[in-house]
């Protein structure tokens, strides 16, 4: 059973930065596609960036693009995601997840229903 554990949210201003990190139990890690997942009050859970196993291939969504960064560290079993340049409309719990790639192919994972572990999330709340 993997593990995913979260950390670095908090409260910030806007224009701030935060790096959260997502630290993942087992032994086959560094064959998971990572992703990151964020979740605002009264809505629906949506993508926010994804790392594939080989580290070559990332995916941002449109509303982060520019300012967040996704990275993967295999050797510490963490992938990371750097946000800079903070909005109030990046507030939310923001949840990392991997998907097992069992078809070992290289789609990307762009669905939450891709992915096979889920952390418990981090609250990451950005004030004006």
């Amino acid at each position: 059973q993997v593990q995913l554990v979260e950390s670095g949210g908090g409260l910030v201003q806007a224009g701030d930065s935060l790096r959260l990190s997502c630290a993942a139990s087992g032994r086959t890690f560094s064959s998971y596609n990572m992703g990151w997942f964020r979740q605002a009050p009264g809505k629906e859970r949506e993508f926010v960036a994804l790392i594939m196993w080989s580290g070559g291939s990332i995916l941002y969504a449109d509303s982060v693009k520019g300012r967040f960064t996704i990275s993967r560290d295999n050797a510490k079993n963490t992938v990371y995601l750097q946000m800079n340049s903070l909005k109030p409309e990046d507030t939310g719990v923001y949840y990392c997840a991997a998907d097992r790639n069992n078809d070992g192919g290289s789609r990307f994972p762009l669905r939450g229903s891709e992915y096979d572990y889920w952390g418990q999330g981090t609250q990451v709340t950005v004030s004006s």
